[in-house]
């Protein structure tokens, strides 16, 4: 008969605040119980909004859950191809979230560090590794988790001297995102995409295209002669400290597999305009606009993110993900919808208008933002087209989605 392993007992961190445990229960069944220590601080640091109520209220009731963790926790765990690589490394079964959580929690998105509940806390800070493992690299298990389908990795080192990949994966300020298997040049999609939002004045991510062959400890299998795309982490600053981070999916207690359900974008507005200020408001309007410009059709709820610098007050984060999916589909929805319209062919002034309506700021803030922006990207746009590394294809689709949709078309006449 073979030994059965011990049930695990995990313990939640944001930085030397210990805020709850993960216990393992019979039958693949696991809870999450917030400590006592957690629940009387005044002035503790946030783990999520999804917590508290409409008054303000922590809402400490005990989370059960079957196969996956609370939702929070299962938003930090990879998806799809990444899963999968990291799981079978690991030797754990993919649909099981608590394995994976407790290998990557010590390098999760955000501060938040899940440990074994012998170890105590967590250091106040983190190293960068920079050893890099030898030619059986691709057999070893990495312990860093980077939410999202995409396949990355996390790196360490600088894109000027060059980025590794560490022995375990873990500890860098860099998200290497790799060529993708199935569409063409996606890496070199987005990087020109986040420059031309950044050009019409769009606080995003710092990002860079690296060869990635030239990418030290990068497992076998993954070296390609193609372009990575690497970002910088807005979530790890300078001096090796974590910031703490939410994306929308969190805050709407729901599991990746619901990232496109439930919610639209007057709702993340409507939100953004309680628990944020009114220029998160105005950049959440310019992000949308841009993205239905340029054929996104996967701004989904988890690529949008809270960013917790002190620990407590929540602020958009620069914005990440910014892919013309119009490039490789042809799609004319919205990954969500506006005023209950997802066709981004009838988001005219008038349905900008009613959206406006229902999002509780002054109107003209957000179709003032929308329409500059619009104009900003017909005016910026044939500026930097050519200097840009995307596809001619990709470009043309672009030009012909902001000659289609109707904030952009009015400026192009």
């Amino acid at each position: 008969m073979s030994k059965m392993r011990p049930l695990a007992r995990l313990s939640v961190w944001l930085g030397q605040t210990l805020v709850g445990g993960i216990t393992e229960l019979p039958n693949d069944r696991n809870i999450f119980v917030f400590d006592q220590s957690y629940i009387g601080n005044r002035n503790r640091p946030v783990l999520s909004l999804s917590f508290f109520n409409a008054e303000g209220n922590l809402n400490s009731a005990t989370i059960e859950t079957q196969t996956k963790v609370a939702p929070f926790f299962s938003n930090l765990l990879p998806e799809e191809d990444l899963r999968r690589y990291v799981a079978r490394l690991a030797n754990v079964k993919e649909v099981r979230d608590l394995p994976l959580l407790q290998l990557l929690g010590e390098d999760l998105p955000g501060a938040v560090v899940v440990r074994s509940e012998s170890d105590g806390p967590p250091p106040e800070g983190f190293e960068e590794d920079l050893t890099v493992q030898g030619p059986s690299r691709e057999n070893q298990p990495l312990r860093f988790s980077l939410a999202g389908v995409q396949m990355k990795f996390s790196a360490a080192g600088s894109p000027e001297k060059g980025l590794t990949i560490p022995v375990e994966g873990r500890g860098g300020h860099w998200i290497v995102k790799l060529p993708s298997q199935r569409y063409p040049l996606v890496p070199e999609n987005e990087h020109s995409m986040m420059q031309f939002a950044r050009a019409v004045g769009i606080d995003t991510a710092e990002t860079g295209l690296v060869p990635t062959e030239e990418i030290e400890g990068l497992p076998e299998p993954f070296r390609t002669k193609a372009n990575s795309l690497w970002v910088r982490r807005f979530d790890r600053t300078h001096e090796n400290t974590r910031i703490h981070m939410e994306d929308f999916n969190q805050l709407y207690r729901q599991f990746p597999r619901e990232k496109y359900d439930n919610y639209s974008y007057g709702n993340m507005a409507k939100d953004l305009a309680s628990i944020a200020d009114l220029e998160a408001v105005r950049e959440f309007v310019s992000r949308l606009i841009f993205s239905a410009a340029i054929g996104n059709a996967d701004m989904h709820l988890k690529n949008w993110t809270l960013l917790y610098q002190d620990g407590r007050t929540p602020k958009l984060s620069p914005a990440y993900d910014f892919v013309s999916t119009i490039a490789y589909l042809d799609d004319f929805t919205m990954a969500l919808s506006v005023s209950k319209e997802k066709d981004v062919r009838k988001f005219d002034r008038a349905l900008l208008t009613r959206f406006a309506a229902k999002v509780p700021v002054p109107e003209r803030l957000m179709t003032d933002a929308a329409m500059q922006t619009a104009e900003r990207m017909v005016t910026v746009w044939p500026q930097i087209r050519e200097d840009l590394v995307m596809s001619a294809e990709a470009k043309e689709r672009v030009t012909k989605r902001m000659q289609i949709f109707p904030l952009t078309r009015q400026f192009m006449q």
